[in-house]
């Protein structure tokens, strides 16, 4: 095969073998060159029709840009060809609109500047990535909700420091996770009023060019995008842009959290939970036992993307004057691969979280691999109303130093000291140093996080 005959993409979003890992075919197409294109075509068509009901143009010309634009008679080589000596894409396409339109065409793009056309309709592009966003999230909440509710009462060991710490249940691991993205649909709704608004004033922002009904023109064109209207002109004011990027870098900073997780308990040594088995996924070439976890290490890898991006976001927000030189540009780059990344992250989450794995023998003997000593605040705070705090802190440290120097278990090395068994039995000793019986409120706080995340935004 010749190699000009093979695939060019070059970034993974696009890339034949990359492209579903990493993203999903939905947002591609949101944010596809056809579709953004077609947003600027919706964008002149729109301001056209805003214009002939406020009087600014002849009604008749609205109706023809209306009926002849079309993005099937673009001819995209020279649109790409004029862009290339333009620097920006809306001179040539507003060139391919008037002469589709004839006399008509004189009235396109009446009042507007380049900025006002690309900013309107990538605000058009983030309402509906953030609506998809927002199902995806959804549906994970749901499948968290149930996760968290299997096992509620599934207990193991809880970590902190990458040390045994004491025993909490997976139940209550994933309602953390689940209050996260209870969380996410919050700041999904509170945001999008704030991103959602259109970008109508012309060429310094003051809408001169079109006298008194320049308010007139900006609201009718919000309403027939369905879009909000701004307070002023935000053409160097990209705090919406930037805050919307920087909530996929939370989304997905969560979202490598969880991956981070799953992959540590995957491991060998631990054992506790696999992604869904699937033949052939996560095979190695060389180790044909290995099971990667690959959504994992997938949703990990975008999580690191999506944060270098939300930087490269509020870089851009530092704009000069009244209109930005380079840092808009910077834009383009961010905002499609952000939204892209987040909604692949956010793919590979329902995947593996819908399918988890979860071993919970395995769990159970991570528990007591410890022998007990992952209870030792238990066993203190059991015998501290017989023997005082301080005092039973030193007869459980040096039982704790029994085990660790001699072997046996914590009871056996309770079980030895007659300050222990003047106040316990054996049975006593063993229900203190079952982990089992020392979860806290782990379960209660399942219980309290799926019921909120009921209540919580839909």
């Amino acid at each position: 095969m010749s190699p000009f005959a093979l695939p060019a993409a070059s970034t993974v979003v696009d890339s034949i073998l990359f492209r579903d890992a990493f993203g999903t075919r939905a947002m591609r197409a949101v944010f596809s060159d056809g579709a953004l294109v077609q947003r600027y075509i919706d964008v002149e068509i729109a301001l056209a029709k805003a214009q002939a009901r406020t009087g600014v143009i002849p009604a008749e010309a609205a109706e023809t840009i209306a009926r002849e634009s079309r993005i099937e008679r673009i001819d995209f080589d020279h649109m790409r060809e004029e862009t290339d000596i333009v620097g920006y894409p809306i001179l040539p396409l507003v060139h391919q609109l008037v002469a589709m339109c004839g006399e008509a065409g004189r009235y396109i793009h009446w009042g507007a500047t380049t900025q006002d056309i690309m900013d309107t309709a990538v605000a058009l592009q983030v309402r509906d990535a953030l609506d998809s966003i927002g199902n995806d999230i959804r549906e994970l909440r749901g499948i968290l909700a149930g996760l968290a509710t299997r096992h509620r009462d599934t207990p193991m060991a809880g970590r902190t420091h990458l040390q045994q710490a004491l025993p909490v249940t997976f139940g209550y691991k994933v309602a953390i996770w689940l209050a996260m993205f209870d969380r996410h649909q919050e700041r999904l709704a509170q945001l999008r009023p704030r991103v959602a608004v259109v970008q109508f004033a012309g060429a310094a922002g003051t809408l001169a060019s079109l006298g008194d009904k320049g308010f007139d023109v900006q609201r009718e064109l919000a309403s027939e995008l369905d879009l909000g209207v701004p307070a002023t002109t935000w053409h160097v004011a990209r705090d919406g842009f930037a805050e919307a990027v920087n909530l996929l870098a939370i989304i997905t900073g969560s979202l490598g959290k969880i991956a981070l997780d799953i992959m540590i308990m995957a491991s060998t040594e631990f054992a506790e939970v696999y992604e869904p088995f699937v033949k052939g996924r996560g095979a190695s070439s060389t180790m044909p036992q290995k099971r990667n976890p690959i959504s994992s290490e997938l949703m990990l890898a975008a999580s690191k993307a999506v944060r270098q991006h939300a930087g490269l976001m509020v870089d851009a927000m530092v704009q000069d004057l009244e209109r930005a030189t380079g840092p808009w540009h910077a834009e383009w780059i961010a905002i499609p691969e952000s939204f892209i990344l987040t909604a692949g992250a956010l793919h590979q989450a329902k995947f593996a979280l819908g399918g988890l794995v979860v071993d919970e023998a395995r769990m159970k003997a991570n528990l007591g691999m410890s022998n007990g000593l992952i209870v030792a605040e238990a066993v203190m705070m059991g015998m501290a109303p017989y023997i005082g705090r301080q005092q039973a802190h030193d007869v459980v440290y040096d039982a704790c130093r029994t085990v660790n120097e001699k072997g046996g278990t914590l009871a056996d090395a309770l079980a030895a000291l007659p300050e222990v068994t003047q106040h316990f039995d054996r049975a006593a000793i063993e229900r203190m140093t079952d982990p089992a019986n020392y979860l806290g409120l782990a379960p209660q706080m399942v219980d309290r996080a799926t019921a909120l995340s009921q209540q919580s935004v839909a």
